[in-house]
Formats: C-alpha cells, sequence, structure tokens
C-alpha cells in the first residue's frame, strides 16, 4: 500500500471514529429515580433538585443530554413495586433508589441495571450487597445510619424532656428496615424510660397511636427513619404538636420540634457522582 494511500485510509478511519464517539457523547442518555414521597412532597423535591445540581455539575443536564424518568410511590408498598417496575421497563441505564424498600422492589425487578441507593439504614443485612469493600452485584450507594443513632436520638429527647418516662417509636413494620426495629428493640433492655414500639400500617392509625401515647402524661416520641414515616411526617408532626408529646426527627422536616441525623439532600447530591462514572463507563 503506498503511503498516500495510508494517509488517506486511516485519516477516513480517524474521522469514522471521531464521528462514532461524538454520537455516544451526544446520545441522551435515561436514568430513573425512585422516591418513596409524592410528588408534591417539599422534602422530595428538595432531594431531587440537590441531585439535578450534582448532576449538572459533572455535565448532565434535564433536558439535554439526559433524560430523568420518576418514580413517586408515596411510601406505599404496592405503589413502590409498581414504580420499580416501570421505571426498568422504561430501559432505565441507571436507577437512583430512595429507601430501603425502593431498593428492594427494584431487586426484584432487575439484576441487570445498576441501581444506586440512599437513606439505607443496613444494604449488608438487608441483603443488597454482600460487603461494604465489595458490593457486587448491581447495588452500590451510601448507608446512610447506622444502629448507635437510635441511642443518641433518646438521649437528645432526654436532655429536652427529662421527665419523659415512656417513649414511643413509631413505624411501619412492613416498610421499615428490620434493623432499625432490632436496635430499638435492644436499647429497650438498657434504656433510662420504657421505650414502647407504635407500628402503624396506614395513615389512619398514626392518630390513634400517638393519642394513647398521650393518654398518661410523660410520653415521648421518636419517629423511625422509614419511607413511611417521611410521606406522612405531616400527619406525624401535627398529631405529635396536638397532644404535646415531645418528638424527635431523623432529619428535617417544617415545624418539626428537634431533627437529628444526615442531610439527605447532600446524599442525593453526592450520588451523583456514582450515576456519572456508570454513564461513562
Amino acid at each position: 500500500m503506498r503511503r498516500r494511500d495510508f494517509i488517506t485510509l486511516f485519516g477516513g478511519a480517524a474521522a469514522t471514529w471521531s464521528l462514532a464517539a461524538r454520537a455516544q457523547a451526544d446520545r441522551v442518555r435515561r436514568i430513573g429515580v425512585l422516591m418513596g414521597l409524592e410528588s408534591n412532597d417539599l422534602v422530595g423535591q428538595s432531594e431531587v433538585r440537590a441531585l439535578k445540581q450534582g448532576l449538572q455539575e459533572l455535565g448532565w443536564i434535564e433536558g439535554g443530554n439526559l433524560q430523568i424518568e420518576y418514580g413517586w410511590a408515596g411510601g406505599e408498598p404496592g405503589r413502590i413495586q409498581a414504580s420499580a417496575k416501570e421505571l426498568v421497563g422504561l430501559k432505565c441505564e441507571v436507577i437512583a433508589a430512595r429507601s430501603t424498600p425502593a431498593v428492594a422492589a427494584l431487586l426484584k425487578e432487575t439484576r441487570d441495571i445498576p441501581i444506586v441507593f440512599t437513606y439505607v439504614f443496613d444494604p449488608v443485612g438487608s441483603g443488597f450487597v454482600r460487603s461494604f469493600a465489595r458490593p457486587e452485584g448491581n447495588v452500590t450507594g451510601f448507608q446512610t445510619y447506622e444502629p448507635t443513632i437510635v441511642g443518641k436520638w433518646l438521649q437528645i429527647l432526654l436532655e429536652v424532656a427529662p421527665s419523659l418516662r415512656r417513649v414511643a417509636f413509631i413505624y411501619n413494620p412492613t416498610t421499615t428496615p428490620p434493623g432499625f426495629v432490632y436496635a430499638f428493640e435492644t436499647l429497650a433492655h438498657s434504656a433510662p424510660v420504657q421505650l414502647v414500639a407504635a407500628p402503624v400500617h396506614n395513615s389512619a392509625e398514626i392518630d390513634g397511636a400517638l393519642a394513647g401515647l398521650a393518654r398518661e402524661s410523660g410520653g415521648g416520641l421518636m419517629m423511625v427513619a422509614d419511607t413511611f414515616n417521611d410521606a406522612n411526617h405531616a400527619l406525624i408532626v401535627a398529631f405529635a404538636a396536638k397532644y404535646r408529646l415531645p418528638a424527635i426527627y431523623p432529619h428535617r422536616f417544617d415545624d418539626a420540634l428537634m431533627t437529628y441525623g444526615p442531610d439527605l439532600s447532600d446524599l442525593l447530591r453526592r450520588a451523583a457522582s456514582y450515576i456519572d462514572r456508570i454513564l461513562r463507563g
């Protein structure tokens, strides 16, 4: 082959490679976001804004080179599963999952699409990853809480209301990570006050649970970090105020008395870096 022919051939091939690379870069990528909240929830909206900001800082613009599909499931297991199925059916390249039930629902639908989680209490105990060092499978993300935070919630609550004699922890047995319930049950053996479970299965039971706690003086409340509680936080905060129950919450809510926990919006913002790395291969 003559040198001129080789240069022409190589130049043509390089141009083809360049066009292919540009086409890959210009292709609109599709991701999913599965939220265990309603679409009009201010907390959820703040978290999604943080995720989009994190993605934008890395060059991913919704409506430009990125399409985001949302699943707003309202903290109800059936809706969470339906939303997970829909996002998987839309062939999302990666899905951000907020909460333990969201990850569990997605894993029932796919073992291939990468899942990046936040707001998960025990990813190893829940069977989502093999270990922190080697997650394996199609799941990775951020563990949001660990068991000792339960004792910290109680400590802060008693500092504010030292006259408390009974403290209830409100949770939904269907959606709360089992590790959280175990942490509360373990703490009950050494707690300086009586710790009692206040399970609720739907929003209609919240009023009755807190009214029962308030029938005797000296009652307080801890809200478990759980997607159902988050979706119903306005009711829980309102009824705690109505019955004058000192209460502590796992993260910030409007009108909540006290909160102690991570910044969930920041976790979503940081999750953008994992999504970016997955999209870039």
